[in-house]
């Protein structure tokens, strides 16, 4: 089920393409705030699907499903 930690890093490094530009726009403490935040999420978000991705995590529930069915079916 890798193809779905691989889809969720393609969809943060899309957004964060769009974002981009906006980011050295903030002028308020407020702006700054809200793009470190953001920022910060994101890097989590990154963080967790490499190490899904390398396999230094268990993927999430949903995506353990198959396996435990290929378990059950070799017993």
């Amino acid at each position: 089920m890798r193809h779905y930690a691989i889809l969720r890093l393609s969809l943060a490094l899309f957004l964060l393409y769009f974002a981009w530009p906006y980011i050295p726009d903030a002028t308020t403490q407020i702006e700054k705030l809200f793009w470190g935040v953001w920022l910060g999420f994101l890097v989590l978000v990154i963080g967790g699907n490499f190490a899904t991705l390398l396999q230094i995590s268990y993927p999430p529930v949903m995506e353990q499903h198959d396996k435990w069915k290929r378990r059950a079916r070799d017993k």
